[in-house]
């Protein structure tokens, strides 16, 4: 594991402690969220990337 990162989510009244992990592995490019599979997880990915690249940082061109 390269990254432990720990979020917070508010749904209604509800706050959730959001536990972040990142690895990078030798590979095809990829991208895999793992967790809930709402539509709104898997629009994550292009936000993601977005942010990334917005902070000045390249996107790895490995599997994370």
């Amino acid at each position: 594991m390269l990254a432990k990162v720990l979020s917070s989510a508010v749904i209604g009244i509800d706050a959730y402690i959001v536990e972040v992990e990142v690895d990078i592995a030798q590979g095809l490019p990829a991208f895999a969220t793992v967790g809930l599979a709402e539509g709104a997880v898997r629009e994550s990915k292009e936000r993601v990337k977005a942010a990334i690249k917005n902070s000045g940082y390249h996107f790895p061109a490995d599997r994370i």
